[in-house]
């Protein structure tokens, strides 16, 4: 049996002569991603205003 010390844990999950994708497909899925999360953001504000104003609360 191994102790703790001895347990090798593989760090990512790129081998060495695998090729890391450009700076600017990153930067893309970086951007589509952020993109995705404050729409979703939006559409669940949305929801909470609709429900908001049919339960008879308003913004003013």
């Amino acid at each position: 049996m191994k102790g703790i010390t001895e347990t090798r844990i593989k760090v990512g999950s790129m081998k060495n002569n695998e090729t890391q994708p450009s700076v600017w497909k990153r930067l893309a899925w970086l951007v589509i991603i952020y993109g995705a999360s404050v729409l979703a953001l939006g559409v669940v504000a949305s929801l909470f205003r609709m429900l908001m104003s049919a339960a008879g609360m308003h913004t003013h």
